[in-house]
């Protein structure tokens, strides 16, 4: 049983709002911002997991949970129209499925995945399976990750900062150019960071005062490079470009703290069915106090003029 309510047609790919049981403030914050920025809509979706169905189960269990479903998907959309102005359409969407392939599947026709990032301790974080890693590493646009404590800066007089993991420069172009994106989108200084670091206990010892200078120059040499390669884009915007010796999980948490957005890059697995996001993304979405953008670091979704008509309730 699908019900379906009109929604305006709108020829910008929307942003996809992955909807779950808690509040969805923060998701909503940032989705609107982005929204209202870009000039296109809202699609909100919240998947229902498919269980096990055996003798105990009833229909009536069945109907209870869609129907508690439909509630959190209601709330989530009188939230995001409250925040939404007039002439942005906003849509919403009930599938039964896994979540993260659910999640995955409907981001082909939109722009961006916003999930918010629930508060976890140490030990549920290594038992629980994150939702946020799984769509990350195989959706077909960029993903942001919110922190359910987030919330957006206030209107004083501090430049917003949107920071850029940077490993390899000269790979690094899309996950640039979607950092300048988001950059210029703000009004924000772009802070490039690039780090290295030598295995184990070798790394102090290997790393000279004069091989550090060598290497702080090359790679601020490779990052500038690597900006003037996409040309108009990057053009105007204040560029700060912080090149060190640290470990870059430590590092890329550290500097989540005085950023309003931080983004990292996706990497190429050694085998296709291998894992797309490494260790250093995976700490970073854990414990990062600032939304964090998964970038593809090639480029592989290009966005249609016109949506694809999607079920919606």
């Amino acid at each position: 049983m699908t019900e379906h309510h009109t929604v305006a047609e709108h020829d910008v790919p929307p942003v996809l709002v992955a909807v779950g049981h808690d509040p969805m403030d923060a998701a909503l914050e940032l989705a609107v911002h982005v929204a209202v920025r870009e000039g296109c809509g809202l699609h909100l979706l919240h998947v229902l997991h498919h269980v096990a169905q055996g003798p105990e189960m009833v229909l009536v269990d069945i109907v209870d949970l869609e129907h508690a479903a439909r509630s959190v998907l209601a709330a989530a959309e009188e939230r995001a129209r409250d925040l939404m102005p007039e002439g942005l359409p906003v849509s919403t969407q009930l599938l039964w499925g896994g979540p993260v392939s659910s999640i995955v599947a409907a981001s082909k026709d939109t722009r961006m995945v916003v999930l918010q990032r629930r508060p976890l301790s140490r030990v549920l974080r290594v038992v629980t399976r994150s939702t946020s890693s799984g769509v990350a590493a195989h959706a077909h646009v960029p993903v942001v990750s919110v922190p359910a404590r987030w919330s957006p800066p206030g209107s004083g007089d501090a430049v917003p900062v949107v920071t850029v993991g940077v490993d390899v420069p000269e790979r690094a172009e899309n996950v640039l150019r979607a950092a300048v994106h988001e950059a210029r989108g703000r009004g924000a200084t772009l802070r490039v960071l690039h780090t290295w670091s030598f295995p184990g206990a070798y790394d102090d010892i290997i790393v000279s005062r004069v091989e550090h200078e060598r290497w702080t120059e090359r790679a601020t040499s490779d990052i500038r490079e690597a900006l003037s390669g996409l040309g108009e884009e990057a053009t105007g915007l204040t560029v700060e470009i912080e090149a060190r010796h640290a470990f870059p999980g430590d590092a890329l948490i550290q500097a989540a703290r005085t950023s309003d957005l931080l983004v990292i890059g996706r990497h190429d697995p050694l085998v296709p069915a291998g894992s797309h996001l490494g260790p250093v993304a995976r700490a970073v979405l854990r414990e990062a106090v600032c939304p964090v953008m998964l970038a593809d670091p090639r480029p592989r979704h290009h966005w249609t003029t016109h949506r694809q008509h999607a079920d919606v309730v």
